[in-house]
């Protein structure tokens, strides 16, 4: 369905679309999840969203802007993304066509515009780094923070392996669907997980479900640049009072696993859950592992927001019957 989010269109899932008030689904605790650069929201295994829901939670995704089915930014132009690797390594200011932090913004859009006061956070990639921005921006509205192979974007840090930077910046041969897939099927074979290899029958099937769904690899370019562009977010972590949970692969050949320990580092209280074997991907057994520190995260949260209201009630409570 399509959300006016901060001014622009946003496509959201909903797990408690088409239920009634009567069961409860739209009372449950929210988990929104962010993906991460260039990807549908479909990317999201079925595996964890069903999990969370067997869990006791509402499931919000979205399509962040100028992906999938939201609002594309085509008017801003199509950015050099050599020249702003150049510029981020010079130092030098970027202008990008729009941020992280406006992403973010997007983000609680969506919330206010289904009345919802409060969620858990969950971003994989680049949706750890909006999820991250999120817990900056807005520290009393997330329940929770969770930022899966994702990074601080401190400088220093390890970079891509060459491999995988060759990958990202070829480009298919042609625009034909046969040409774009082979693309993609070669990069996703490169950043998956060495222990927890998927089929390529699965990874060209889910390529093809996404490509006929939107394919809008410009819309890719922008978000880049607003990654490169986000340069202060590491000086900002410390301010995040969320409980956070990083999950990330130990094998992660794109976001390699140092930036998780960074993220965890700058947080207050963060703890980092580190998967043996796990890539830039999400198969289904480090699903499985990362759902096994996902859940009590989340449900530990729940019981601390709880503890707060009920204490803040009570306060309440004393102060208006004090004469």
């Amino acid at each position: 369905m399509k959300i006016r989010a901060n001014g622009i269109d946003i496509e959201v899932e909903d797990s408690a679309a088409g239920t009634s008030t009567a069961d409860g689904a739209t009372q449950r605790p929210v988990v929104l999840l962010i993906m991460g650069l260039g990807m549908q929201l479909i990317a999201w295994p079925p595996q964890l969203v069903q999990a969370l829901v067997d869990a006791g939670y509402r499931v919000l995704r979205m399509d962040n802007r100028d992906i999938g089915l939201s609002q594309h930014f085509d008017h801003l132009g199509k950015p050099n993304i050599v020249w702003a690797g150049i510029k981020y390594k010079l130092g030098l200011p970027q202008r990008p066509p729009y941020t992280v932090a406006d992403m973010a913004a997007d983000a609680l859009g969506v919330l206010d515009a289904l009345g919802i006061a409060k969620a858990h956070v969950v971003g994989v990639s680049m949706g750890g780094m909006i999820a991250q921005r999120v817990a900056i921006a807005a520290p009393k509205r997330v329940l929770s923070l969770t930022s899966i192979m994702s990074s601080s974007g401190a400088k220093g840090l390890p970079r891509a392996h060459r491999q995988v930077t060759r990958a990202m910046l070829r480009r298919p041969t042609s625009h034909a669907e046969s040409a774009v897939v082979a693309h993609y099927l070669q990069l996703f074979k490169v950043i998956g997980s060495p222990a927890h290899p998927t089929p390529e029958s699965e990874i060209r099937e889910r390529i093809v479900r996404g490509i006929r769904r939107s394919f809008h690899p410009v819309g890719t370019l922008r978000q880049m640049l607003a990654i490169v562009s986000d340069i202060d977010r590491a000086a900002q972590l410390p301010r995040v009072s969320s409980p956070t949970l990083v999950l990330h692969g130990l094998d992660d050949p794109l976001v390699p696993h140092s930036h998780g320990e960074d993220t965890a580092r700058r947080i207050p209280g963060a703890r980092l859950v580190s998967v043996a074997g796990m890539g830039h991907d999400l198969p289904p057994e480090p699903v499985r592992q990362m759902l096994a520190a996902l859940i009590p995260h989340l449900k530990t949260a729940d019981k601390t927001a709880e503890k707060t209201a009920g204490k803040g009630a009570v306060q309440g409570a004393a102060r208006r019957a004090a004469p």
